[in-house]
């Protein structure tokens, strides 16, 4: 799926693997500036190289998302990188799933807070831009009761909330914001590909639990974001859209 995204700056908060990596290609492919962080600086060098080839500008930045100040900081960064910002995706998780302090602090600080911080500092650009949209990435996790991951599960239902009154709050500046939650999505060193050795009784069940027989793929993530980001997406906000392959039906 492409689409023109020339002259528009997208920030990709978590943006060197996986699902933000996918959807920081898709604009760069499909024309915009990016820009990504990350904690790991090994892979975003890797990430920013790879984004670089497609001939537009990219701008890249490690970065703990759990650090409230350094979240702002990047984003007025990225802002004079990239001369604007048009696009925002709110996309890393701390994967908090047990269900303590740790756990909970985890989700809470990059889930949740890193993802208000980030669209309170890039608010100013994104209304300037005049068609601003902001892009949370949920999980469906957030729409039922988890005993395996209640932390995880409960700030992916915030964040579902959150959209919900984002995209109202901010109509009125012409800034939509819409969640995407995927369901089970595989790529090399995340979350189910390290659980295939791990746990594999957990990973054949959650197989089985899908309809549609396979795992997602990042690029379809980012096929979603790329549509909710173009303007065929005009009059959409306050969603959280569910590509799942028909998991939570199962």
């Amino acid at each position: 799926m492409h689409f023109d995204f020339t002259g528009k700056r997208a920030v990709i908060c978590g943006g060197s693997r996986g699902i933000g990596f996918a959807i920081a290609s898709a604009f760069a492919r499909d024309g915009a500036s990016v820009a990504i962080c990350a904690r790991g600086a090994e892979g975003l060098q890797t990430a920013a190289a790879t984004l670089s080839r497609h001939g537009g500008k990219v701008y890249s930045a490690p970065l703990d998302l759990a650090d409230g100040p350094a979240v702002t900081r990047f984003i007025g960064e990225a802002a004079s990188a990239l001369g604007g910002i048009d696009i925002l995706v709110n996309n890393a998780s701390g994967f908090g799933h047990t269900d303590d302090e740790r756990g909970w602090a985890a989700g809470i600080n990059i889930d949740i807070l890193a993802t208000v911080r980030a669209s309170h500092a890039a608010l100013p650009y994104l209304e300037r831009s005049g068609k601003g949209v902001i892009i949370n990435i949920s999980s469906i996790s957030g729409f039922a009761a988890s005993v395996r991951s209640a932390p995880y599960a409960a700030v992916k239902a915030a964040i579902n909330n959150y959209t919900a009154s984002q995209g109202l709050a901010l109509a009125r500046k012409k800034i939509r914001v819409n969640a995407i939650a995927p369901g089970s999505i595989e790529f090399p060193g995340g979350v189910w590909d390290q659980r295939r050795t791990s746990d594999p009784k957990l990973y054949e069940g959650t197989l089985r639990s899908i309809p549609w027989g396979r795992f997602g793929a990042p690029e379809e993530i980012a096929n979603v974001a790329a549509f909710l980001a173009s303007d065929l997406a005009s009059w959409i906000t306050g969603q959280t859209i569910t590509v799942d392959g028909g998991q939570l039906l199962g």
